[in-house]
């Protein structure tokens, strides 16, 4: 799926949200991408606990169980919320979506491994960080 426009973008984060969304375009941009829609237009859809709710709610939906070492990650998902927010902040409240997650993808947290910047693989995908807000254990968040 071109993640190219804001029609697109909005398309994605709604499917994302009422769990039609293929399986196949939850990839790596389009995580970022609902996250960016949904911290615009979806603010309380973008909260931790609500964004736990939503995102296992989808991997239930899409057939991935969420268990101790699959599905939904608590760690990764803050973490991933906290990078789109500060590309949203950095680029100002009129940015256009597609602008601000291209600018996302191009940086460090647009590689699939960014998350081993700052935390040891064993930390990032033990039990503890898959079920609750671990913090980094190599280097804090840049933002």
């Amino acid at each position: 799926m071109k993640l190219t426009t804001d029609e697109a973008i909005e398309r994605l984060a709604r499917a994302m949200v009422d769990c039609s969304l293929p399986k196949a375009d939850w990839t790596h941009e389009g995580h970022f991408a609902a996250a960016l829609w949904l911290l615009r237009h979806r603010p309380e859809l973008a909260e931790y606990d609500a964004m736990r709710r939503l995102i296992s709610r989808y991997n239930e939906a899409t057939n991935t169980p969420n268990t101790d070492d699959g599905g939904y990650h608590h760690s990764i998902t803050i973490a991933s919320l906290r990078a789109a927010a500060h590309h949203l902040a950095v680029q100002g409240p009129y940015a256009p979506l597609p602008s601000v997650l291209a600018t996302l993808m191009a940086s460090p947290q647009g590689r699939s491994d960014w998350l081993l910047a700052h935390w040891r693989r064993e930390t990032l995908f033990s039990v503890a960080a898959r079920r609750e807000w671990v913090a980094p254990d190599r280097a804090p968040l840049p933002f």
